[in-house]
């Protein structure tokens, strides 16, 4: 039995014809530089033009201008807030925590944060009063010397020591930079944490901690112009 090797055919277009439908069963070959040269040309004119669906994401200025138009309509119809947390969500802020010159540890922002914006949640436990004054009373006996707890009305206290994140680093500011608030999403209150001002790149997180004013006082290590000396 003998195999004929399949003789080299080409196309209108130049290019070489595999007569057996399959390159690899003609095994190597060498291919001559002007139909290389081809090759390449076409294969780059294709890789210049644009696919269909870039196509339609350059829009005229005036398509534009449109869809900018709907969305500030369908953010003013909205809910704002839960707006805005659902951003925070899948837009979070880059921050890092080390070592603070207010107090042990702080929160700093890893990159550049416009004026109200939402910078990050305060998760924690919510418990009640009572399980909170049970709480404080057993971390002092553990000897945890801070406890990170978060009132957000007067029956809910979001417990952030154990099972907190990187917000109960935010260290008190007399002159901060941002601030806390309430803001509720499916029927669940939240604290959320917004920047009062412009931050920059490396600079430290802070709000006013608003503590009740007691007779035992905290002293307060902020060093800003305005400090009042105590956080209550």
């Amino acid at each position: 039995t003998s195999f004929s090797t399949p003789k080299k055919k080409k196309r209108d277009d130049g290019m070489r014809e595999h007569v057996t439908g399959c390159a690899r069963s003609e095994g190597y070959y060498k291919i001559d530089k002007k139909d290389k040269l081809k090759y390449l040309n076409n294969s780059r004119a294709f890789a210049e033009e644009p696919p269909a669906d870039t196509q339609v994401r350059n829009h005229p200025p005036q398509r534009r201008s449109e869809q900018r138009r709907l969305l500030s309509s369908f953010t003013g119809s909205c809910d704002s807030d839960l707006l805005k947390f659902n951003q925070l969500k899948f837009r979070k802020k880059k921050l890092k925590f080390c070592k603070s010159h207010i107090h042990d540890w702080g929160l700093f922002a890893m990159e550049p944060i416009a004026a109200d914006e939402m910078v990050i949640e305060y998760v924690g436990q919510n418990i009640r009063q009572v399980i909170a004054d049970m709480r404080e009373k057993r971390y002092e006996d553990e000897g945890i010397g801070s406890s990170y707890m978060f009132r957000v009305d007067h029956d809910t206290i979001i417990d952030a020591t154990k099972c907190g994140n990187f917000a109960r680093f935010i260290n008190h500011s007399c002159n901060p930079n941002c601030y806390a608030k309430v803001i509720t999403v499916e029927s669940q209150k939240k604290i959320v944490i917004y920047s009062k001002q412009h931050i920059n790149v490396n600079e430290e997180i802070t709000y006013d901690y608003k503590f009740p004013i007691e007779d035992v006082k905290i002293p307060c290590l902020c060093g800003s112009e305005n400090c009042r000396g105590t956080l209550n």
